[in-house]
């Protein structure tokens, strides 16, 4: 992690990325903040378009402050809170109004009986109470801006907590105050180090003491300028803080424990509004797992939400997405304090060529690009180290060099290199003095460089002068612990700058009125009902997607006829508003050439649906086609994010592979081609064992007319599924063989 003892950064922020020829923060949120009509702007379905960024202020530095329920009596809980959000107020300089009805003094404070008795109106109230409903409702009055309720038993204990934590959410919605908890703690009121400078890292979870490990990176030299423990979130949430952090000229990034969302859309704006101000923010989710989903919604009583949704939903909007707090601090320690990438390069520098070729397979699997070395620059290092190591990268200098002048010369040649953005030195273990040196030197090198030099210490005691003092001293070198978390927090980094240096919101281009589309599409809707496959083919028609040529017909009859306008050979299929997997009841037929075909599947189709008890609206006859890769794309309704447009290989691999990637509306053409390259099955997009490439182009228009279909119909359309999406070779389009819609 980057790091520093006591007293060390002295850098100013401000000054030094200005020299950088970076913009500060303050005026990055200048030009992105939304206008007074952006923030009221809502997209085709009523969704808001922008994050509403509560003034959190004055709840973190209060001019004046109420403790309601403050006692000094010994042995009590609430006495030890008192004493701690006292010492709190003094060091924010914020007047302190004790309040209990019967205690004329607490702390030798003049104690006020109630809430009517205070003798100013108050910033920010603190509640000591088991039921804080009353104490709301009393509050109304005062016009007081903020509240904490650290009570237990709401919505984390069962259906009955849940229910009056919503009464508790109404009241404070009807009281005009902003509260943070129930279920919180006193994390927001912590004593942090004033005598670190740099960029900050703000830190928001939803249970306390998994914030523990970031909040003592202060003790390595990390600023910390803020921490909101959310708890049940019955009022502000995750999101409110990431909008409010984002906008803080001193936060470099920040870090959050995520127990459930509240709102998935509100976290997509927050998430939004980082990524336009350029703040990374880092994420521990909890509920990959089922049981991981069961004790986040015990603990916090929110939704976890399906996790390939959330996964997807944080990666399309650069939330980094991490899986323990180890990596939670080193990650965003590093993202917070380091500048920006000159070049995506990375190179290993070692003494041992173990280390370096361990580390380099390690970092190339896990995405990191190691170029090689040009050979002018192999001949330059080449003169300081032996010509039988190898320098191409990982470059291992054989041990010896790095005692004495030689080594400095061999990281500054590397460094010089413009492919090079990032070096990383592991250091396995103490090796005195070589390793000495080798720290030193690379601290020295990374105070006259604009490039990230990255140590990994390796030994498991820690107390080494070497990493205490000369890599933990350093404000410049990032030092990590292990091979993992170094990858993990260089990755980060590196994809953090790119995803943010072309980054465009998607809000922006969300369709605001209903197209022409949704018109014809909305006459097609059947509330509560499940389409026949041929009316959801006619929901695809009125958004432009390509079916391909068939007629629905009631008789043997009218099916030849059907044929013969379509054209031979043709598929059969049976059609009907309860139909779903036809194939497994043998109602389908394929590959017919004949008017005798016709007939007798026509009679076969009509007589098993008769014996299966299966209502019809007709026999589709319909072209077939062969040739293409075969494609799912589909739309479903998350409990958190809403709609949400899936893609896939089809048929029957979706079923056996799982192979989909997702996305949650509004994106651009820029993530639905994403969601191709995620598959595993990507190849067969490109053409395989002689297989001419598949129209990637009419896929994507797909994808993107399906997103139109789910933000345009909301909340009507439950379910869509198009499997197969026959995408033809390059220029040839895609054609939706089958579909099913199920109507809200």
């Amino acid at each position: 992690m980057l790091g520093s003892t006591h007293g060390t950064l002295t850098t100013d922020f401000r000054a030094r990325v200005e020299a950088c020829g970076e913009t500060p923060r303050t005026a990055v949120h200048s030009s992105a903040a939304p206008s007074a009509d952006d923030a009221v702007a809502v997209d085709v379905s009523g969704r808001p378009l922008h994050a509403d960024v509560p003034d959190l202020d004055r709840f973190f530095r209060p001019e004046s402050v109420a403790v309601i329920g403050a006692s000094d009596a010994e042995g009590r809980p609430n006495t030890g809170i008192t004493r701690q959000l006292i010492a709190w107020a003094e060091r924010v300089g914020a007047r302190i109004h004790p309040v209990h009805p019967t205690r004329p003094t607490v702390f030798g404070l003049a104690c006020h009986a109630s809430v009517a008795d205070l003798p100013e109106q108050v910033d920010l109230a603190v509640l000591l109470v088991a039921d804080p409903l009353p104490v709301i409702e009393e509050l109304a009055e005062t016009k007081v801006k903020f509240a904490v309720a650290f009570a237990s038993g709401f919505a984390e204990t069962g259906d009955a907590g849940a229910a009056a934590q919503d009464r508790l959410g109404a009241a404070v919605q009807r009281s005009g105050l902003r509260l943070l908890g129930p279920n919180t703690n006193l994390n927001a009121f912590e004593e942090f180090r004033d005598d670190l400078d740099g960029p900050a890292i703000a830190l928001i979870t939803q249970s306390g003491h998994q914030g523990r490990p970031v909040y003592t990176l202060q003790e390595l030299g990390i600023r910390l300028s803020h921490w909101a423990p959310t708890g049940n979130e019955a009022d502000l949430e995750t999101s409110d803080f990431i909008s409010y952090f984002a906008e803080q000229p001193e936060v470099g990034a920040i870090a959050c424990y995520v127990e459930g969302l509240k709102d998935g859309r509100s976290f997509l704006l927050a998430a939004d509004r980082a990524a336009r101000n350029g703040v990374p923010v880092v994420a521990v989710k909890v509920g990959r797992t089922e049981t991981g989903a069961r004790m986040a919604a015990s603990h916090t009583g929110k939704l976890t939400g399906a996790d390939t949704v959330v996964d997807a939903a944080m990666r399309q909007f650069g939330v980094i997405r991490v899986d323990g707090l180890d990596e939670l601090q080193d990650t965003a320690a590093l993202l917070a304090r380091a500048r920006k990438p000159k070049a995506d390069g990375v190179v290993v520098y070692s003494i041992s060529g173990g280390t370096g070729a361990h580390f380099s397979d390690l970092a190339t699997e896990a995405g990191l690009t190691l170029p090689t070395l040009s050979q002018a620059k192999q001949d330059e290092l080449h003169q300081w180290i032996p010509e039988y190591l190898n320098v191409a990268n990982p470059v291992d200098n054989g041990g010896h060099p790095v005692g004495d002048w030689r080594g400095r010369k061999i990281i500054d040649a590397i460094l010089a290199d413009p492919s090079v953005g990032v070096l990383i030195c592991p250091i396995t273990g103490p090796f005195p003095p070589m390793s000495d040196k080798l720290a030193q030197d690379l601290v020295d090198a990374a105070e006259t460089s604009d490039k990230l030099i990255c140590v990994i210490w390796g030994s498991p005691v820690g107390t080494e002068d070497a990493y205490r003092t000369t890599l933990l001293g350093s404000s410049r070198v990032a030092t990590f612990r292990t091979f993992g978390n170094c990858i993990t927090a260089v990755r980060a980094y590196l994809g953090h700058h790119r995803f943010t240096a072309g980054y465009r919101s998607p809000f922006e281009d969300a369709p605001r009125t209903p197209s022409p589309s949704y018109r014809k599409a909305q006459a097609l809707m059947r509330p509560g009902q499940q389409l026949s496959e041929h009316a959801a083919k006619q929901l695809l028609r009125a958004y432009g997607i390509r079916v391909p040529r068939e007629q629905l017909v009631t008789s043997a009859a009218a099916a030849v006829r059907a044929a013969g306008l379509v054209g031979y050979p043709v598929v059969m299929k049976a059609s009907g508003p309860q139909l779903g997997h036809k194939t497994e009841l043998g109602l389908v037929k394929i590959g017919l050439t004949s008017a005798s075909q016709i007939r007798d599947a026509y009679r076969e189709l009509t007589d098993i649906a008769r014996y299966e008890n299966v209502p019809l609206d007709g026999i589709l006859v319909c072209q077939m086609v062969e040739r293409g890769v075969e494609m799912v794309v589909g739309v479903t309704q998350d409990d958190l994010f809403g709609p949400t447009v899936t893609v896939g290989l089809g048929g029957v691999l979706v079923e056996v592979l799982h192979d989909a990637a997702v996305r949650v509306p509004p994106f651009g053409e820029d993530q639905a081609r994403a969601m191709l390259t995620e598959l595993r099955g990507h190849a067969l997009l490109e053409g395989v064992r002689g297989a001419p490439p598949a129209d990637v182009d009419a896929l994507v228009e797909v994808v993107l007319r399906i997103q139109r279909m789910a933000l345009e119909l909301g909340d009507e359309l439950s379910e869509l599924d198009i499997n197969p999406l026959m995408v033809l070779p390059r220029g040839q389009g895609a054609v939706a063989l089958d579909a099913l819609a199920i109507c809200r």
